[in-house]
């Protein structure tokens, strides 16, 4: 069999209609639906399926729809397909997209993690006024220019830190919005190529979600976490972790700490991984690990049909 891992998408990646084709398919992945309907006491399929793209966009509604649609891919990928989480050398999730590895190689139980995604995303969303805080990427940049960019941005008052290392020549900038318009004007004159704000609700990922992080760490620790059925690559460390109280602990410093994709990417494929599966909606992570490694055969895990041909390719 393939080495593969399965990786799973964060916010930016949702749309109305997004997980329909699997309930419609599979009973495994209409029970996953229902049970996040449950646990939130919410109709958030329904919202999902036919709502308002505004209200499904809400980082409160986004971060466990696009959970309970990666988990749903999961279970349907294991109880039609015989592949699951334990089968993979690891797992990974883009920032949310964490919890939905966890929730799918069983370390947090569906309803808990439907449950912390709510607190998360209003945690987040509720950290700092609208208009305070803000967020650019910068296109053609490597991890030097954008550390030079921040330095530029915090002179002239303010946060400004690296929130996302997604591939080479695509980084992201998160903090005070006066600190980023300064850093992407630096940018900008110092041979980047693009460097452009973005349609964000909050900063992510910088000291300006602090309030959320401390949210999240009382959050958590009510919550049962049992080491993972594979190995997590960690966004904060970018290394594989399975101890509990360590994830629980990146948990909530992944609030404010940067998002290390890249190096995530990068363990994996230093550990014999050939192939991945990216489990929900999209296919964002797919494309940027092509900018990372070319060698990474990536397939896409949304719909009945991705599902399958994802099974055979990795048991071929």
């Amino acid at each position: 069999m393939t080495k593969f891992a399965f990786i799973f998408p964060g916010q930016g990646s949702q749309e109305i209609g997004m997980g329909k084709t699997l309930a419609d398919a599979f009973q495994s992945a209409r029970d996953v639906f229902a049970e996040v309907n449950e646990a939130l006491g919410q109709d958030l399929s329904g919202l999902m399926w036919g709502g308002d793209i505004e209200e499904l966009t809400l980082t409160a509604n986004t971060q466990p729809a696009l959970m309970a649609h990666s988990v749903a891919a999961m279970r349907a990928l294991e109880a039609e397909f015989g592949l699951s989480a334990k089968d993979a050398a690891f797992v990974a999730g883009h920032s949310l997209g964490e919890y939905s590895a966890l929730a799918s190689a069983g370390a947090i139980s569906l309803a808990d993690t439907a449950r912390l995604l709510r607190i998360r995303g209003n945690a987040m969303q509720g950290a700092v006024k609208p208009g305070e805080g803000a967020m650019a990427a910068l296109l053609g940049a490597d991890i030097t220019q954008a550390e030079a960019a921040c330095e530029a941005g915090r002179k002239a008052g303010g946060v400004c830190e690296v929130a996302n290392d997604n591939a080479p020549g695509q980084l992201v900038l998160s903090g005070t919005k006066a600190a980023i318009d300064a850093a992407c004007a630096y940018a900008k004159e110092n041979g980047v190529k693009k460097a452009m704000p973005l349609n964000v609700s909050a900063p992510f990922h910088c000291s300006l979600m602090q309030p959320a992080a401390d949210a999240m760490a009382d959050a958590l620790s009510g919550v049962t976490i049992n080491a993972p059925a594979t190995p997590l690559v960690a966004n904060v460390s970018a290394h594989a972790v399975t101890e509990p109280e360590t994830i629980r602990r990146n948990l909530v410093e992944q609030v404010t700490g940067r998002v290390r994709w890249t190096e995530s990417v990068q363990f994996m494929v230093a550990q014999g991984v050939e192939a991945t599966g990216e489990a929900g909606n999209g296919k964002v992570l797919t494309v940027m690990q092509r900018r990372i490694d070319k060698s990474l055969n990536g397939f896409t895990l949304g719909t009945p049909e991705d599902l399958e041909a994802f099974a055979e390719a990795m048991k071929g």
